[in-house]
C-alpha cells in the first residue's frame, strides 16, 4: 500500500468458537472473552485463532496455521492453545498487508559448505558467507536476512524453497568454499525460492591473496542477477574487507567465529579478543579488528568479568574510536560505538551512531533494535516499535530476542496487557530468561494479577537466586519515573523492589 504507516488503519483479529450469552445488545461468555484475548495477542494485520477454530477449518481452507503455543490470558482459568494464520494474504478481503518478500528484492545467504576436508577451515567458509551478507546488507531496497537467522540452518538438511517461505524472501544464495594452501575455490548459486530454479551460478578459482576482490566480485554478480541498479555512490560502499592483508583478515575471521560460538563465556571472549588484537598488530589500520576488540570489552563490562567493569567500558570506547578514526564507513564500528554510548548514558552519541550504522547498513537487525530502544529513554517508547519490528523481519529466527524489547516498549507506554502477552511469548520461546520474568512480574502487578505475578517471580528466583530488580534497573539508562513504574509494579504484587 502507498498509504503512510501513520495514516493506515490496521486491524488485529481474534477468532474463537464457544458458547455465548446474548442479552439485548450485549454478548457474554467464554466464546467472546477468549476471542477478545486472542485479538490482544495479535500484531496489527494478524489473525489468531483458538485450537477449536483450527480443528474445524484446517482441512477445509488452504492457508496454514502457525502453532504459537499455550498462552495464559486474563480472566480465563486454563491456558489456551493458540494459532496464527501464517499466510494471511490468501484470505479474501484480509486487511493484512502482503508479505514483505513480495514488495521488493529479498535474499537469505545460507552458510557456505566447507569443502576443504579440514574441519579447522570451517571458520573460513563461515567468514566468506558472513562477509557476503554484510556487503549485500548495505544495498538500499534489498532485504537481507541476518547472519544469526541464516546460520540457524548450518549443518542441517534443508529445502531452499521451504527456507525462503519461512523467511518470506524471494531467493537464496548457497555455495561452497575449498581452501588448499594458497588457493581458494568458491562456488555460488542464486536460487529462486518459488520454484527452485537457478537465477545465477558461478565457480571461481583464485589465489588466496585475491580473496577480497573475489568477495567483491561475487557480491556484484548477485546484485546484477537480482536486477538491482546501484548509483556510483552505492557501488563504492560494497567492498567490505577493510584490509588487504590476508593474514590480518584471517585472524579477524577466527576471532569473529570464536565470538559466535563462545556463548558469551569469559574464556571464549578473551580468546576472540586475542585474535582481534593479533589482527590489529599485523595491520594497525584494520578498523574491523579494533571493532572486534571493542565488542569484547563491552561483553566484559556486561558480565562483570574484570576487576573493574568501568575500565572495560572505557577500553571499549577507546577501541571503537580507534576503529572509526580509520574507517567511517564500517557500520559495525558505529554499532559498537552506539552500544558503548548506551552504557555510558551518552544519549546523543547513542542516537547518532545507530543512525550512522543504519545509513550504511539498513538491514542491520541489531542496530535497528538498538535504535528502537533509544526511545525507551527519551520518553517515547511507542516510537521504538517500528524499529524493533524491522529487526524481527531481518532476523526472524531470533524473534524471541526482540520480543523482550517489544514488551518493554508497550510496558513503558502503559499498555500492560500487550506487554504481558509479549513477555509471555518470549518466556515460552526462551524459558531460561530471568530479566523478562522480572518485567512480566511487574506488568502483572500493574494488571492486578497478583498470584500469577508471584508465580513468575518464584520461577525467576529459581533461575537466578541473586536477582535484584533495583540492581538491574541501576544498569539501565531509563528515566527515573519509568524505573519507578517498573519497581512499583513489583510492589503492587507484594514483591521485593530492592
Amino acid at each position: 500500500t502507498d498509504v503512510p504507516r501513520e495514516r493506515r488503519i490496521e486491524f488485529r483479529i481474534g477468532i474463537n468458537v464457544g458458547d455465548i450469552i446474548i442479552d439485548g445488545d450485549d454478548i457474554f461468555g467464554d466464546g467472546v472473552n477468549i476471542a477478545a484475548r486472542l485479538e490482544t495477542l495479535a500484531e496489527p494485520g494478524e489473525i489468531w485463532v483458538s485450537r477449536g477454530v483450527r480443528e474445524q477449518v484446517r482441512d477445509k481452507l488452504s492457508f496454514t496455521f502457525e502453532d504459537m503455543g499455550e498462552r495464559e490470558v486474563k480472566n480465563i482459568a486454563r491456558p489456551i492453545r493458540v494459532f496464527r494464520i501464517a499466510d494471511q494474504s490468501s484470505i479474501s478481503g484480509t486487511v493484512a498487508p502482503a508479505p514483505a518478500a513480495l514488495e521488493g528484492p529479498s535474499i537469505v545467504v545460507l552458510p557456505f559448505t566447507n569443502m576443504s576436508g579440514d574441519p579447522e577451515q570451517e571458520y573460513f567458509a563461515d567468514g566468506i558467507s558472513e562477509d557476503i551478507i554484510t556487503d549485500l546488507s548495505k544495498i538500499p531496497g534489498l532485504l537481507v536476512i541476518a547472519r544469526n537467522s541464516s546460520f540457524a540452518f548450518k549443518g542441517k538438511a534443508i529445502n531452499v524453497a521451504d527456507i525462503c517461505k519461512q523467511f518470506r524472501v524471494k531467493c537464496a544464495l548457497e555455495g561452497s568454499v575449498r581452501k588448499a594452501g594458497q588457493r581458494v575455490r568458491i562456488t555460488a548459486q542464486l536460487i529462486d525460492g518459488t520454484n527452485g530454479g537457478h537465477l545465477w551460478a558461478e565457480r571461481y578459482d583464485r589465489q588466496l591473496i585475491d580473496i577480497f576482490d573475489l568477495q567483491d566480485e561475487v557480491t556484484r554478480e548477485i546484485v546484477a542477477a537480482l536486477k538491482i541498479n546501484l548509483s556510483k555512490a552505492q557501488q563504492t560502499k560494497l567492498p567490505g574487507a577493510g584490509t588487504k592483508n590476508v593474514e590480518a583478515h584471517d585472524c579477524y575471521l577466527r576471532g569473529r567465529e570464536r565470538l559466535h560460538t563462545t556463548k558469551m563465556s569469559k574464556e571464549g571472549t578473551r580468546e576472540a579478543a586475542s585474535w582481534f588484537r593479533r589482527a590489529t598488530e599485523i595491520d594497525p589500520d584494520y578498523a574491523a579488528g579494533h571493532g572486534g576488540l571493542a565488542i569484547t570489552q563491552v561483553i566484559e563490562h556486561q558480565n562483570n568479568w574484570g576487576s573493574d567493569p568501568k575500565e572495560a567500558l572505557k577500553a571499549a570506547r577507546h577501541f571503537a574510536d580507534e576503529g572509526l578514526a580509520r574507517d567511517q564507513n564500517d557500520p559495525y564500528l558505529h554499532f559498537v560505538s552506539a552500544i558503548t554510548a548506551m552504557f555510558l548514558k551518552d544519549f546523543e552519541r547513542w542516537r547518532r551512531e545507530t543512525d550512522a550504522a543504519l545509513a550504511l547498513n539498513p538491514n542491520f537487525a541489531e542496530a535497528l533494535n538498538l535504535r528502537g530502544t533509544f526511545h525507551f529513554f527519551d520518553g517515547q517508547p511507542l516510537k521504538a516499535v517500528s524499529f524493533i519490528e524491522q529487526a524481527m523481519r531481518a532476523d526472524p529466527a531470533f524473534r524471541w530476542q526482540y520480543l523482550h524489547f517489544l514488551g518493554i516498549a508497550y510496558f513503558l507506554a502503559q499498555q500492560y496487557e500487550k506487554a504481558a502477552a509479549l513477555f509471555r511469548e518470549r518466556i515460552a520461546l526462551n524459558p531460561g530468561t530471568d530479566l523478562t520474568r522480572g518485567y512480566l512480574a511487574s506488568t502483572l502487578g500493574h494488571l492486578g494479577e497478583l498470584e500469577p505475578a508471584r508465580e513468575v517471580w518464584r520461577e525467576l528466583k529459581v533461575i537466578n537466586p541473586s536477582y535484584s530488580a533495583a540492581e538491574h534497573m541501576s544498569r539501565m539508562a531509563m528515566r527515573p519515573e519509568d524505573v519507578e513504574r517498573i519497581l512499583d509494579g513489583l510492589r503492587k504484587a507484594g514483591l521485593p523492589a530492592d
